[in-house]
C-alpha cells in the first residue's frame, strides 16, 4: 500500500472512530457498519474491513454482531495524549493509597457513562475489568453522581429519560432520574458525594468534582473501600480528597496558561 492509500485509510478510519465517540458523547443511538457506510458516504465493505482493524487496535469494540462503541485504546490513547492534570494525577492517586490504603481514581463523563482515566496501583488485579477506558453508569457511582454535582434535576431528568435502570447497580442504587436527583440533593448539603453500595455490594465510595480555575467541573476524584475503613476516618478523607480535587484543577490551569503563552509567543 503506497502512502496516499495509507494517508486515506487512517483519514477515513478517524472519522469512524470520531462519529462513534460523538455519538456515545451525546447519548445517541449507536451505529453497525451499514449505518456508519450510510452516515459517512462510505462503501460498506471498506467501512466492514476499517472498523475490523479498529476493533483489533482496541481504539473500537463490538459485542458479538451489535453497534460499535470506542474502545479501551482509545481513551488510554487520549489520557496518554493529555500531558497536563491527567498525568499528574497520578501523584495525587497514589498518596491517597499512602494515606488510607483506599482504592482511588479519577474520571470523566460522556453523556449517561463515566470513563475511568487512571486508578491507583492497589485498584486491580491481573485480571481485571479496573483500567483506563472502563465505563460505568453515571447514576449509580460516586464519580458519576460527582461529574453530576452542577446538573439540576430538569438536566438529569433529560440526560437519564431513555435509561434502563432495571438489574444495574448495587442494593443502594437509584432507580430513576427523580431517585438519582434525590440522592445529589442529599450530597450537596454534604459538600461531597457518598455512595453507599450503588454500584457493588460492599463497596463505599467518595467523590468530589474536579473543577477548572473558571469553576466548570473537569473530572471527579474517588475513593473506595469497604464501610469499616470509609466511615472511620471519613472527615480526613474527604478533606485529603478534595485538597487533591483543588490541586488537580489549579495544575489544569496552570498547563493551560503555561500553553497559551507558549503559543502567543510562537
Amino acid at each position: 500500500m503506497d502512502s496516499s492509500s495509507e494517508a486515506s485509510s487512517m483519514a477515513q478510519g478517524l472519522r469512524i472512530v470520531r462519529l462513534v465517540a460523538d455519538r456515545e458523547k451525546w447519548g445517541r443511538r449507536l451505529l453497525g457498519v451499514s449505518q456508519l457506510a450510510s452516515e459517512l458516504d462510505m462503501e460498506q465493505s471498506r467501512v466492514s474491513r476499517l472498523t475490523q482493524e479498529l476493533c483489533e487496535l482496541g481504539l473500537l469494540e463490538r459485542v458479538e454482531r451489535g453497534p460499535f462503541r470506542t474502545g479501551p485504546r482509545f481513551f488510554s490513547l487520549a489520557a496518554a495524549l493529555n500531558a497536563g492534570w491527567v498525568r499528574e494525577s497520578r501523584t495525587e492517586l497514589e498518596a491517597l493509597v499512602a494515606s488510607f490504603g483506599l482504592r482511588a481514581r479519577v474520571s470523566v463523563r460522556e453523556g449517561f457513562r463515566v470513563i475511568l482515566l487512571r486508578a491507583s496501583s492497589n485498584d486491580a488485579v491481573p485480571g481485571s475489568f479496573v483500567k483506563p477506558g472502563m465505563v460505568t453508569p453515571v447514576w449509580c457511582t460516586g464519580s458519576g453522581r460527582a461529574l453530576l454535582w452542577d446538573e439540576q434535576q430538569p438536566a438529569v431528568q433529560t440526560l437519564l429519560q431513555d435509561v434502563n435502570f432495571i438489574g444495574v447497580g448495587g442494593p443502594g442504587a437509584a432507580h430513576s432520574p427523580q431517585e438519582v436527583a434525590e440522592l445529589m440533593e442529599r450530597d450537596r448539603a454534604r459538600g461531597f458525594i457518598v455512595a453507599e453500595e450503588e454500584f457493588e455490594h460492599g463497596v463505599y465510595e467518595l467523590a468530589v468534582p474536579v473543577r477548572t480555575a473558571e469553576g466548570s467541573i473537569l473530572a471527579a476524584l474517588s475513593v473506595l473501600g469497604s464501610r469499616a475503613e470509609i466511615a472511620s476516618g471519613i472527615d480526613d478523607i474527604v478533606k485529603a480528597l478534595t485538597a487533591a480535587a483543588e490541586r488537580l484543577g489549579s495544575c489544569e490551569g496552570r498547563i493551560r496558561g503555561a500553553a497559551g503563552r507558549k503559543d502567543r509567543a510562537g
